[in-house]
């Protein structure tokens, strides 16, 4: 039985996010369609995280177990004539057999990309936040240094999934102009439900002056959510970098 990692990305506004669900139609589920017609039995995919509906990705690893004698590098092919365009594996790995997609990954890179003008631009809907009012990316910046570093990230989580603790470490959130769009890049060990979008939804406020940008300090010693900014919407949201190093296999996605 091979273990076989695959690396892929997908515009999300069709999906419910990653996880199979009942009802909706999600990455995770068409995936496992598709591999399961290439390899000929029911294929079970662990994707690198639980993505929320309507969230991209740029770079995304999962990885299944398979018999198939199909060539690894084959697999990318046979697989997109399968998906729907939305959906394209770019990459095949065989992997140790104790490899998870989410367990074995140490870090993670989402970017949050805000169309920020006083005119919406139609080929951005559903892939950045429009966002009309002018925002100070300096002050933007200042705001998100506070989120650097090891702290208890309860202010900037929905409830969601239950989880044994909400302390992250936060290595960088770095915050970039390009004209009208600012691409807001934060990597961590791990993200809580909602916590880039509420993240980001916090450093716009800091910028709108609703708070001054060092004021974030304080919010998350509080850890309470109604003192933080809102939660972005998921259209702008991207994951964008992955890192794998467990001890048996190294290789970075990005």
């Amino acid at each position: 039985m091979k273990n076989i990692a695959l690396v892929l990305k997908y515009e999300g506004s069709a999906y419910h996010g990653w996880q199979v669900q009942k009802t909706d139609v999600s990455v995770g589920q068409t995936l496992e369609q598709a591999a399961a017609m290439v390899v000929g039995h029911k294929v079970h995919m662990t994707g690198c995280g639980r993505t929320d509906a309507g969230v991209h990705a740029k770079r995304y690893v999962a990885n299944f177990r398979t018999e198939s004698r199909i060539p690894v590098d084959r697999l990318p092919y046979a697989l997109n004539t399968h998906l729907p365009n939305d959906i394209v594996v770019t990459d095949a790995f065989e992997v140790h057999e104790d490899f998870n997609a989410i367990g074995s990954c140490v870090k993670k890179e989402y970017t949050y990309i805000i169309y920020n003008s006083r005119i919406r631009d139609p080929f951005y809907v559903n892939r950045a936040w429009f966002y009309p009012v002018r925002l100070d990316e300096t002050v933007m910046q200042r705001a998100a240094d506070c989120f650097v570093g090891t702290h208890d990230f309860a202010a900037v989580r929905s409830v969601g999934t239950d989880v044994k603790s909400t302390v992250r470490t936060v290595y960088h959130f770095n915050i970039e102009r390009d004209g009208d769009l600012i691409y807001c890049r934060i990597c961590a060990n791990g993200f809580l439900y909602n916590m880039c979008r509420a993240m980001v939804g916090t450093v716009v406020y800091a910028a709108e002056g609703k708070f001054p940008p060092e004021a974030v300090a304080d919010i998350l010693e509080g850890k309470n959510r109604t003192a933080a900014g809102p939660t972005a919407p998921a259209g702008g949201l991207y994951m964008t970098q992955l890192w794998y190093d467990d001890g048996k296999a190294v290789f970075h996605v990005g």
